[in-house]
């Protein structure tokens, strides 16, 4: 099964928080009037949960369903990072401190991140953990980090490529928000996509390469962060560890141009949070979708079935209409499915692939067998997968998202105070439609 760059189109990005809890991660936490006008987000996330999910099961168990005049798994990631750049500035923004931000982030994403990996490992003398991951320290170094595809290290689940990204995205923003810098999204997310146009025209893979990649990412990581969160040098070390993120972005990326236009897609989502608010135009929107567009027409590395000009510019315009679509609708009442699959998307996103990897262990090939055959198999595994990433969400997910929001809570100085020591301005919800 393959997934985006051969096997790499699957993929959600990686985890937005949820529309129904605050920036550090709690359940339940926002205003009923916000989560409801926000809702159309995790309806958006429950769509790109769908189609990465489809992308996975299709070619295994009804190969005759699935598309190729789109990119289900593309598609479905580019849904992910634009609502991850709408809400994520905006997450750190409202905190106003970087260390409950990063504690939120840590306790929402490394608790079942770290739980699908001792799954996998347990289970290897089973299915076999994939080839891509290194038999060495490198691996470890790489998935602590979560900036695996960036340092040359395969993720012990397929999809955990995407979190590599996020990760970076998180870092720039980071350095952005304490220097002041955080409102120029239109102009980065410009700035990114040409540079995904240029780079695609001269990277033919990454410049990094070797296992010491990760285990200087690792070290610089680990001390970056301790700095941001104790605060001693807090904006010296979100800018190393920005300018650390953006050179394995650009030099160390499996596929460079590709990494560098995700990037640009994110902050297209920030601008677009942007100009919602009447900070900004949608220009710099147009001009970044036209070169991410254009990105991989000519690139030295391409070659894939998911670049061609018409499949790739069509998954790129399906994506972009999904998350109009879902602006158009907010604030209105949509299918509790869609908002609780939302809701879920993150432990969907990151099991549904080992647990589509047994139950094919299981099977067998099904790819001859009768349709109806393959329509009953898809169905149980579907509800099957659907089943544990509620248990997941409901007993690792929440009670870690909840942890992590009373110590970001405790932790925060009343009032939160930026860098510089002042106050800092939380800003008011954007305009209710």
């Amino acid at each position: 099964m393959s997934s985006t760059a051969q096997p790499r189109t699957s993929g959600r990005p990686a985890p937005v928080a949820s529309v129904a809890e605050r920036p550090g991660g709690t359940p339940g936490a926002a205003p009923r009037g916000e989560a409801h006008r926000l809702a159309w987000l995790d309806a958006l996330r429950g769509i790109g949960a769908l189609a990465v999910v489809a992308e996975h099961l299709l070619p295994w168990f009804l190969p005759s369903l699935r598309p190729y005049w789109f990119s289900l798994g593309v598609y479905g990631i580019m849904v992910f990072f634009l609502v991850s750049g709408y809400i994520i500035p905006t997450s750190l923004e409202r905190h106003g401190d970087v260390r409950a931000f990063w504690i939120g982030r840590a306790f929402r994403l490394y608790p079942l991140y770290l739980a699908v990996i001792a799954l996998v490992l347990a289970v290897s003398w089973w299915v076999p953990v994939r080839s891509e991951v290194p038999r060495d320290g490198s691996a470890v170094a790489g998935h602590a980090t979560m900036l695996l595809d960036v340092v040359g290290v395969g993720g012990v689940a397929d999809t955990m490529w995407t979190l590599s990204y996020e990760m970076v995205f998180y870092l720039l923003v980071t350095a952005l928000f304490l220097l002041r810098a955080h409102g120029r999204s239109g102009l980065l997310s410009m700035l990114f996509a040409a540079a995904a146009v240029l780079v695609g025209l001269v990277a033919s893979g990454a410049a990094f390469t070797g296992g010491w990649t990760a285990y200087v990412s690792c070290a610089v990581f680990a001390a970056g962060l301790a700095c941001v969160v104790t605060g001693r040098m807090r904006t010296a070390a979100a800018c190393v560890l920005a300018l650390m993120a953006l050179a394995l972005l650009l030099l160390g990326s499996r596929v460079p141009w590709l990494g560098t236009a995700v990037v640009a897609v994110m902050f297209a989502g920030t601008a677009v949070r942007r100009w919602e608010r009447g900070d900004g135009g949608l220009w710099p929107v147009a001009v970044t979708a036209a070169l991410v567009a254009v990105a991989p027409l000519w690139a030295v590395e391409g070659g894939w079935w998911w670049v061609r000009a018409d499949v790739w510019i069509t998954t790129l315009v399906l994506a972009g209409l999904t998350f109009a679509g879902g602006m158009a609708l907010r604030g209105r009442r949509l299918p509790r499915a869609l908002t609780w699959l939302g809701l879920v998307s993150y432990s969907l996103y990151l099991v549904h692939h080992p647990l589509l990897k047994y139950v094919a262990e299981l099977t067998g090939d099904l790819r001859r067998a009768p349709l109806a055959q393959q329509a009953a198999v898809s169905a149980v595994t579907v509800a099957g997968v659907l089943a544990v990433s509620a248990l997941s969400y409901r007993y690792v997910e929440r009670p870690m998202q909840e942890l992590g929001r009373r110590l970001g809570l405790r932790s925060a100085p009343a009032p939160a105070r930026s860098a510089g020591g002042g106050p800092v301005p939380v800003p008011p919800p954007g305009p209710r439609p």
